[in-house]
């Protein structure tokens, strides 16, 4: 199954934008998206398959530290892990309705 991680590093200083668009870069190969510009936090919102929510974070946690070294930004601790499944995307959309 396919899941949409998001991860949130908290660290002690404001993020600039070069260093986002460094981790938007690095994690784009993994349809991700990265935030933090002028925030004390960077994160990325990545694509993880896997067979559990847990396995996912587990998965885009490797993944995560990976773009994080390769966009030479400070390694802070991951303080928020969150996880949407493709299913629980479209019940959301379904439930919404038009």
């Amino acid at each position: 199954m396919r899941y949409s991680v998001s991860l949130v590093a908290e660290g002690d200083r404001e993020v600039t934008l070069d260093e986002v668009v460094a981790l938007a870069d690095a994690v784009a190969r993994h349809e991700g998206i990265a935030s933090g510009v002028g925030a004390l936090a960077y994160g990325a919102q990545i694509v993880i398959e896997a067979p559990s929510s847990d396995d996912a974070v587990d998965a885009a946690m490797g993944v995560f530290a990976a773009a994080v070294e390769e966009s030479g930004l400070p390694t802070w601790p991951v303080t928020k892990a969150e996880t949407i499944s493709e299913i629980d995307d479209l019940l959301e959309l379904e439930e919404d309705g038009p």
